[in-house]
């Protein structure tokens, strides 16, 4: 089988990290010329993927700024991981079934952000050797790459394809979504893989 590992939401904390660097630069470290232009904030936790909803901007242009030009390395660089173990449980999953399956990771990056995950991918000392970015544009050609997908993209579970399997890593932005599988921590992937095996054989 290929099984293939989103990063964010199942492996980066991505928008943990986001929350910390706009609370230090647009609400904490703001001037009081800039708090009269605009009024920045955060609106808390985040349950949908329309980001400016949660992060207070003027306009698209400057929230893509500050992801992808202003503070990539920051946030997609310097992320946390999703559980403490996350790394560890993912290593171990690489080590019992790299004979059998072909495993990859899979991650939804455009511009800075390709460079500042791969350097979060290093940091944890990531052992899967494929790894492949998709952007909006190249997202419909990623599914011939695996049969079985973790992942906590709402975009990824509403665009599943046919004889394809969704493993949902519950958020608070799709837990509102049907997949063929929930997963609340990676672990969990484990115990459902001889179910994944055979659900897919039967397919």
């Amino acid at each position: 089988m290929k099984i293939a590992f989103d990063i964010n939401g199942v492996l980066r904390n991505t928008f943990g990290k986001a929350e910390q660097v706009y609370q230090k630069f647009y609400i904490d470290e703001i001037s009081e010329e800039e708090k009269e232009e605009f009024e920045y904030g955060m609106d808390l936790p985040i349950t949908s993927m329309n980001l400016i909803d949660h992060f207070k901007f003027p306009n698209e242009e400057d929230i893509m700024n500050f992801f992808y030009v202003d503070f990539p390395m920051n946030i997609f660089g310097h992320a946390g991981s999703v559980e403490n173990s996350t790394f560890h449980v993912l290593n171990d999953i690489y080590y019992d079934l790299r004979d059998d399956n072909d495993l990859i990771i899979i991650s939804d990056e455009i511009e800075k952000s390709k460079p500042a995950t791969l350097f979060f991918l290093s940091k944890y000392g990531i052992l899967i050797e494929k790894i492949l970015f998709f952007s909006k544009v190249t997202q419909k050609t990623i599914w011939k790459e695996f049969d079985i997908l973790v992942t906590a993209n709402p975009d990824l579970i509403k665009s599943k394809r046919k004889n394809k399997i969704i493993v949902k890593y519950q958020t608070t932005y799709n837990e509102d979504l049907e997949a063929d599988y929930t997963i609340e921590k990676l672990e969990d992937l484990v115990g459902l893989y001889e179910e994944l095996k055979l659900k897919k054989n039967d397919d």
